[in-house]
C-alpha cells in the first residue's frame, strides 16, 4: 500500500529549515536544481523569473510535502500563499515541483498566477540534467510549448494550440539559427482535425524567412488547375508564422 507522507508547516519557520528547488533559495537542492540545468546558452530555455512564488520562507506562505512512490521520501513540493486578514483567510496555489524519478532533484516546476491559475511550466522531461520544455498557459489553458527536441540545450520548437487544446501549427528551427531574442523558425507545419495538412520550409534560409516550397496532405490539396489558390494560401501562412 502506497504510504503518504503530508507535512503543512507555516512559512515562517521554513526560513532555516526547507530545502527548495527554486525562489532564489541558496539552499543545496536549489544549488543542485540550478546545476542540473546547465548554463544558459543563447537561445538555451531558461528558467523564468519566479518571483519569489516558489519560495517558502515569508510569513504569508504554507508549504505541503507528500510521497506518491512509497519510498517515505516527499517528491511533490507545493508552496501556497495566505490571502486575506484573519479571521477570513484562505491559501492560494503559487508553486508546485516534482521529483518525477526520484532522484532527488526537481524535474517539473509549475508556476501559478497570483489567482493560483497555471501560468508557466519548466520541465525536464528525459532527466538528463537539463530544462527541456517550457509550457505556457493563457487563463488557465496551454497557449503554447517550447521545447529543445534535439538535445542540444536550445529551443528549436514550438506548437501553438487553440481554445480546445488542439494543435494548430508548430514551428521549427532546423537550422539553429534562433537567439533568445529572435525566433527563426524555418518550418511551419499546420493541423486541420488533429492532422497535419501543410506544412512550408525555408530551404534557402534567407533572412526573411519566406517559405520555398509548400508540402500537402493529398486529401486537402487545391483541385487540378487551382494553381492560383494554393499561392495565395502560402502568402496567408508566412504572414500566420510571423505572428505566433
Amino acid at each position: 500500500m502506497i504510504r503518504s507522507v503530508f507535512i503543512i508547516l507555516l512559512g515562517a519557520t521554513l526560513a532555516g529549515g526547507m530545502t527548495s528547488g527554486c525562489g532564489g533559495s541558496t539552499t543545496p537542492a536549489a544549488r543542485r536544481s540550478t546545476a542540473r540545468r546547465g548554463g544558459p546558452t543563447a537561445t538555451s530555455p531558461t528558467p523564468v523569473e519566479d518571483h519569489g512564488r516558489c519560495d517558502a520562507s515569508g510569513a504569508d506562505r504554507e508549504v505541503s510535502e507528500y510521497d506518491t512512490s512509497g519510498d517515505s521520501t516527499p517528491d511533490v513540493r507545493r508552496v501556497f500563499r495566505r490571502v486575506g486578514d484573519p479571521p477570513v483567510t484562505r491559501l492560494v496555489l503559487s508553486c508546485r515541483e516534482v521529483d518525477l524519478n526520484g532522484d532527488g532533484v526537481k524535474d517539473v516546476i509549475r508556476y501559478y498566477s497570483d489567482d493560483g491559475r497555471p501560468q508557466r511550466e519548466e520541465s525536464d522531461r528525459n532527466f538528463d540534467g537539463r530544462l527541456d520544455t517550457i509550457t505556457v498557459y493563457q487563463e488557465g489553458r496551454v497557449v503554447r510549448t517550447e521545447r529543445d527536441a534535439n538535445g542540444d540545450t536550445r529551443i528549436d520548437t514550438k506548437t501553438f494550440f487553440d481554445d480546445r487544446g488542439e494543435p494548430v501549427r508548430i514551428e521549427r528551427d532546423l537550422a539553429g539559427r534562433s537567439t533568445a531574442e529572435v525566433w527563426r523558425p524555418d518550418r511551419w507545419e499546420y493541423f486541420e482535425d488533429g492532422r497535419v495538412v501543410r506544412m512550408g520550409t525555408d530551404v534557402d534560409g534567407d533572412a526573411e524567412g519566406r517559405v520555398d516550397r509548400w508540402d500537402r496532405d493529398h486529401q486537402y490539396a487545391a483541385p487540378p488547375g487551382e494553381g492560383g489558390a494554393d499561392a495565395a494560401g502560402s502568402a496567408e501562412d508566412v504572414a500566420a508564422s510571423a505572428s505566433p
